[in-house]
């Protein structure tokens, strides 16, 4: 009686902490296909008119294609740098290392409104005008720290000798580097992409900070609900979801899928 007490309060558990954490979606996914002009109940029926209304919408589509530009290209810079930082702080003997680790990671422990208004008084000391490049430096700052971290962890030891190897048979530091350290980190790389990918896809504060007239996804979401609620704000709410949950699951079944098989 015990142990079939404890696993119904297992389930009972697990199946109420995914309802808390998935109901709001489900109830958003539902109401972007409601039959009405109001996202509340009654539920009128289904409809796929507001999902037309966002693809046929010419700011939702520019600001899409500005939340995947800055993502892509932001993650893609994240890292760059994330590699070679940890690539240097794990193969190199460099003076106050752990501190620099430290000093690398720390933003991750910081708001990103702190972040976000720092950035911009930096931006306005220097005269340089707010665009999707400035929004785009905000989101490496903040996925850096995740691409060094993600990487750094998986430089083990046994990567030194396969280097050492490679160096014996004449290639040099550049060499070692990019055709042997960097396909056998991928995993780990594509996982900081991927990840960076996601964070940037659907931020908000730093994007409606250090932007001005492009703006990306989740600004543009906002000036709508401005006007209030209707079920074309739940329709590209569900597509942000959509893209999340694509790239999630395309990092566990390509990713850590073949890092277990091997």
């Amino acid at each position: 009686m015990r142990r079939l007490f404890l696993s119904s309060l297992s389930w009972t558990y697990l199946v109420g902490a995914y309802a808390f954490i998935f109901l709001p979606v489900v109830v958003l996914v539902l109401f972007s296909f409601q039959d009405g002009r109001l996202p509340v109940p009654p539920f009128n029926g289904f409809s796929k008119q507001w999902y037309e209304a966002v693809f046929a919408d010419r700011k939702l589509m520019a600001a899409l294609g500005n939340s995947l530009l800055v993502a892509l290209a932001s993650s893609i810079v994240a890292c760059l740098l994330g590699f070679l930082a940890a690539y240097g702080l794990a193969r190199y003997r460099l003076p106050a290392s752990a501190l620099q680790r430290g000093l690398l990671i720390a933003p991750m422990t910081v708001s990103y409104l702190i972040i976000a208004l720092g950035l911009l008084a930096v931006l306005n000391a220097l005269n340089v005008p707010l665009s999707l490049m400035t929004v785009g430096i905000g989101h490496v700052v903040i996925n850096l720290p995740l691409c060094f971290a993600i990487i750094y962890a998986s430089m083990g030891d046994h990567h030194i000798n396969i280097e050492r190897a490679a160096r014996d048979l004449g290639a040099n530091d550049f060499k070692v580097m990019v055709l042997v350290t960097a396909p056998m980190l991928m995993p780990s790389i594509l996982a900081a992409f991927f990840l960076s990918v996601t964070f940037s896809w659907d931020e908000f504060i730093i994007a409606f900070l250090l932007s001005r007239f492009d703006v990306t996804l989740p600004v543009e979401i906002w000036s709508m609900l401005r006007s209030g609620l209707n079920p074309k704000t739940n329709a590209v709410g569900s597509l942000v979801f959509l893209v999340s949950v694509a790239l999630l699951l395309i990092l566990e079944l390509f990713l850590f899928g073949r890092t277990r098989k091997q």
